[in-house]
């Protein structure tokens, strides 16, 4: 039987992994108070006429579509791809061959918070673990965040255009981190920016996606239990109209 390893985290109100602006909220209706929403379908019935008097649980929830593990789409970075040939995809219109395929494990979690890897860096990884990228696998970088801890947001290196233009240049077209974004952390970038007013560092990780195009999927967790490869990734995102990005539930499976 294969290993299944859950690499999602959870959406939830008792975790901060988001900013006060976008934190999702979860309203939670349970069986003691929601008897009247059955008998709206069934006129007459009664409280007393369901078992234990009891309803159904049901959730509301208030969601943006980048809470939660999730898959950012080419559309989400920038209107145009390809250098401007093409519209940017939305997340919709992702073809679903990409999303269950072998999976890659680079280690940057030693380095620096607000570090943004480069090419180099990258290739000195894949050195290291001993793997040649293949077109199609699925990179994730284990980047030094840790979900469930004070400050996750400002946790963890980032990506640069380099190191991602690179792996899109070896066919790669879905990417992945356990950090809040592909870049790095916005209050570490905005440090530079103060210092040098360079407007190229900018989410500059996810404007390379304006070059070439790729997937990117942020949020994820526990890839410390993974091995560095010979596993395959299954993150299909929720199929959302014209959407940016869709929830996914990412599973590695061992053999």
């Amino acid at each position: 039987m294969p290993q299944f390893i859950d690499l999602s985290i959870p959406i939830t109100n008792d975790v901060v992994s988001d900013p006060p602006v976008m934190r999702p909220q979860i309203s939670y209706m349970t069986h003691e108070n929601t008897w009247e929403q059955i008998a709206m379908f069934f006129p007459g019935l009664t409280q007393d006429d369901l078992p234990d008097g009891e309803g159904w649980a049901v959730e509301s929830l208030t969601l943006s579509t980048h809470n939660g593990t999730h898959m950012d789409a080419p559309w989400h970075f920038h209107s145009t791809t390809d250098a401007g040939a093409r519209p940017a995809p939305s997340i919709d219109e992702a073809p679903l061959d990409l999303f269950f395929a072998p999976g890659v494990k680079l280690d940057f979690s030693h380095l620096p918070a607000g570090h943004v890897v480069s090419a180099e860096e990258v290739e000195a990884e894949l050195k290291r673990i001993g793997y040649t990228l293949q077109p199609r696998d699925i990179v994730l970088v284990q980047s030094g965040a840790v979900y469930g801890t004070d400050n996750f947001t400002d946790q963890g290196v980032g990506m640069g255009a380099e190191a991602t233009l690179y792996l899109t240049s070896q066919g790669v077209e879905v990417v992945g981190t356990d950090a809040w974004s592909w870049d790095a952390p916005f209050s570490h970038t905005a440090k530079r920016w103060a210092e040098k007013r360079d407007p190229s560092i900018i989410w500059e990780g996810h404007k390379a996606g304006r070059i070439q195009p790729y997937y990117q999927i942020e949020k994820l967790t526990n890839l410390e239990a993974l091995p560095a490869f010979g596993f395959t990734l299954s993150c299909f995102p929720v199929k959302i109209e014209r959407a940016s990005a869709g929830w996914i539930r990412a599973v590695a499976i061992l053999d």
